[in-house]
């Protein structure tokens, strides 16, 4: 029996799909996999019987990766699974961004009590003024699940869309419309772009990658839309280039004490995914990674392990291993079986920096002694009998 803990409230959709294997239990110390939207991991003693931590969204700043890896603790994310959400609101903040659509609604309930409310619309309209987003350049920094869909929205909605991505995987260039122009430099998006919107994760090489420097390299008026991490930008820098009218808006998902109040300004509370499909979504994905993973002993969507899949054992026995990435691995590990008069049908092995992960099907049953001695090599840290 699994027991899984919910670390916040997930979507019933997803919580449903668990079968009789797996029940629910009130208490994180007694969990083998965990489920977590917002709460904050960092501060928790990790289980012993804790085999994987499932992040029912795409930022996992929340968890301890290294700490996890070091436990053999798979923590899953669900990538794609609120693309759609953040689609959609990044194309509403396009439009926020090019008429003053916030400052027209909250100027009319100051004179909504007034008997002349349309006379005075009427006169001052014109204060709210702004632009129409077709024609304009649109640049996109991160070409991922999010990034795909802001590019092809935004290019049927007229916009001339420039893309970067050093990265782009081989689904997302199949799914980029033809029309999008592939710029090979950050400087090529910051010089040309009416309009800027970022879709890349919290790294060493992106914090503040919105700063003084990139700022001036950028056109008087640029409209910047944040909707993937705060630090991306440098706020001290943001509030100079407001002020001298280099940035002519910005709109971000993540208000903080220095955003929340600052002019020029448009602080979203996070809602980038909160829309009742994205959470559906980001449930149901969660809870069959974690299951496949605790079941199958397969890894999709992780963050901290490399992705493995061999499907379901039809063999005996299979046995999964967390461990270093470091020479002759494998090579103790099928010692180990041989010593013990046991075939391998099938295995497979996956390395992700410092982290890999091996699968082995064998013909005969799993014994204690087999998991007691490949647990004793150097640099493994989880061994699991699957079957």
């Amino acid at each position: 029996m699994f027991k899984i803990n919910c670390l916040n409230p997930i979507a019933a959709v997803g919580m449903d799909l668990f079968t009789e294997e797996f029940t629910k239990v009130d208490n994180f110390e007694e969990a083998t996999g965990a489920l977590v939207r917002s709460a904050s991991v960092h501060e928790l003693e990790l289980p012993e019987n804790l085999q994987a931590i499932a992040r029912a969204g795409a930022g996992v700043n929340n968890i301890p990766l290294d700490k996890c890896a070091e436990k053999g603790i798979v923590v899953f994310n669900t990538p794609g699974a609120n693309a759609n959400g953040v689609k959609e609101l990044v194309i509403a903040s396009l439009l926020l961004a090019s008429r003053d659509i916030v400052g027209g609604v909250n100027w009319v309930q100051t004179v909504k009590d007034d008997a002349d409310v349309a006379k005075l619309v009427e006169k001052g309209k014109s204060k709210f003024a702004g632009c129409e987003i077709a024609g304009k350049k649109l640049g996109i920094i991160g070409l991922g699940a999010i990034g795909v869909l802001v590019a092809n929205a935004a290019n049927r909605l007229g916009m001339e869309v420039y893309g970067y991505d050093p990265y782009i995987s081989v689904e997302a260039a199949w799914n980029l419309s033809r029309d999008i122009k592939h710029i090979k430099s950050l400087e090529g998006i910051y010089k040309e772009c009416d309009y800027i919107t970022v879709h890349v994760p919290l790294l060493d090489n992106t914090k503040k990658m919105f700063n003084k420097e990139t700022f001036a390299m950028m056109k008087d008026g640029v409209k910047i839309l944040n909707f993937s991490r705060d630090l991306l930008v440098d706020d001290e820098a943001m509030e100079e280039a407001l002020k001298s009218g280099k940035v002519g808006t910005y709109i971000t998902d993540f208000p903080n004490a220095k955003t929340a109040g600052m002019e020029g300004v448009i602080a979203i509370p996070h809602l980038g995914a909160s829309t009742n499909e994205s959470e559906d979504n980001c449930a149901i994905m969660a809870v069959r990674q974690m299951m496949d993973y605790l079941k199958n002993g397969n890894i999709t969507n992780s963050v901290n392990y490399p992705n493995c899949d061999m499907g379901v054992c039809t063999k005996a026995a299979r046995i999964t291993i967390n461990h270093k990435n470091i020479p002759n691995m494998l090579g103790q590990f099928t010692t180990v079986l041989a010593e013990e008069n046991i075939n391998i049908s099938d295995m497979t092995n996956k390395s992700k920096g410092n982290w890999a992960y091996t699968m082995i099907d064998i013909e005969s049953l799993a014994t204690d002694n087999i998991v007691e001695r490949i647990s004793s090599i150097d640099g493994v840290v989880n061994v699991r009998i699957i079957k």
